[in-house]
C-alpha cells in the first residue's frame, strides 16, 4: 500500500485519495472518471427528486483572493473564538499536505501562514471543538526524536490565554500502526475517524471511540450501515447529532441516526458528487450548509465549493466582516 512519504517530504496518502487521484497519478488503478469540468461545475443547481434523501439546492465555488490558488485547498476549520480560518494546502497532485491560517482583516482574508502548532511531517484535516479551545487533526510528525511515516491522530488545546498549547498525539487504540484520518467529535461524545487498521468490513472503514468514566478509550466499527466492502475514509457528524456525510470511494453520502442505529447510507445529489474527487466535508453551525472540496483540474485544481441545501444563509463567514 503506497503510504505517505516521509516527515518533512512533499507526502501522499495514496489509499485515502485513490477516487481523487485516478486518471492522473495512478496507473494500474480504476479508470480515469475526471474530466475537464466546464463552467457548470463552478455553479450547479439541481433539483430535488431522491425521495427521503437530502435535496440539492444550490453548490458555489468559494474562492476568496489569497485562499484560493493553482494548489489544492481543502478540509476548511472556522475557529469558533477568533473566526480565523484553517485548511489544507497542498500540491496540486495532492502531495505535501500543510494546515494554514488566514485572519480576516480590512482588505479580506490575509496570506495564508503555517499554523502556530505546526510539527514536520504531513499534517491535514484540521477540525475544531464547538467551543474553539481543542483542534483535532492528523499528522506524521516525529515524536520523542523519531521520525514517523503513518498518520496518526492529534490534538492541541489552547490556554486561559487562548494560546496554543504542545500537541498531544491520542493513545491507543484510537491510533494504531496504520493510517488514521479526519477525526470529529459527535455531539454524543463519539469520536469518527478513518482508519486502514485490520479487522473492518472493507479495505478502509470509519471507525469510532468514547471515553469511559475513567478516561480509557474504546474503539468500535461504524458498522455495515456506514461501512461497505470498499473505501470509506471521512465521516463528518452534523451538528444535529442525525446525520453523518461519509466519504467513501464512490463519492459522498448521508446516513440518519435512528432509534436502531445509523440507517443504510445514501448517496448524495449528483450536483455534490459531480466528478467524483468531493472531499473534507464541513458543516456550518446550523447544519444547512456544507462546505467541501473539489478537484477542478485544469490550473484551478482543489478548490472549496459550499452546497446550500436548505435554502442559503449567512455562511461562510464573510471576510471582510459585514457591520
Amino acid at each position: 500500500m503506497p503510504a505517505v512519504d516521509s516527515p518533512g517530504s512533499p507526502g501522499c496518502d495514496f489509499e485515502r485519495l485513490g477516487p481523487l487521484l485516478r486518471g492522473r497519478m495512478a496507473p494500474g488503478r480504476a479508470p480515469a472518471r475526471m474530466t475537464h469540468w466546464s463552467l457548470a461545475a463552478v455553479l450547479v443547481v439541481a433539483a430535488a427528486g431522491l425521495g427521503a434523501a437530502p435535496s440539492a439546492d444550490t453548490v458555489e465555488r468559494w474562492a476568496p483572493e489569497r485562499i484560493a490558488s493553482e494548489k489544492f485547498e481543502s478540509h476548511a476549520a472556522f475557529d469558533p473564538l477568533t473566526g480565523d480560518l484553517y485548511f489544507v494546502r497542498s500540491e496540486a497532485d495532492f502531495r505535501g499536505w500543510r494546515i494554514l491560517r488566514s485572519r480576516c482583516e480590512t482588505g479580506g482574508w490575509s496570506t495564508p501562514m503555517d499554523a502556530a502548532f505546526a510539527g514536520d511531517g504531513v499534517e491535514a484535516d484540521p477540525w475544531f471543538t464547538p467551543d474553539g479551545r481543542s483542534l483535532w487533526f492528523i499528522s506524521t510528525r516525529s515524536t520523542d526524536g523519531h521520525s514517523r511515516t503513518d498518520l496518526d491522530i492529534w490534538r492541541v488545546d489552547r490556554d486561559a490565554d487562548g494560546r496554543w498549547g504542545r500537541p498531544v498525539r491520542l493513545p491507543e487504540p484510537i491510533n494504531s500502526p496504520g493510517q488514521e484520518w479526519y477525526p470529529r467529535l459527535a455531539a454524543d461524545g463519539w469520536l469518527y475517524f478513518g482508519s486502514n487498521r485490520p479487522g473492518g468490513l472493507g479495505k478502509t472503514d470509519i471507525w469510532r471511540a468514547r471515553q469511559d468514566a475513567g478516561g480509557a478509550w474504546r474503539i468500535e466499527n461504524a458498522g455495515p450501515a456506514v461501512n461497505g466492502p470498499g473505501d470509506e475514509y471521512e465521516a463528518q457528524p452534523l451538528p444535529d447529532g442525525r446525520s453523518l456525510v461519509v466519504m467513501a470511494g464512490d463519492g459522498l453520502y448521508e446516513s440518519r441516526l435512528g432509534d436502531t442505529g445509523w440507517s443504510p447510507r445514501r448517496k448524495l445529489p449528483d450536483a455534490i458528487n459531480l466528478n467524483g474527487s468531493e472531499i473534507g466535508v464541513l458543516a456550518s453551525p446550523s447544519g444547512r450548509t456544507l462546505m467541501f472540496s473539489r478537484d477542478l483540474k485544469a490550473g484551478d485544481s482543489g478548490e472549496f465549493f459550499v452546497w446550500h441545501r436548505e435554502g442559503t444563509e449567512d455562511w461562510p463567514p464573510a471576510c471582510p466582516r459585514r457591520p
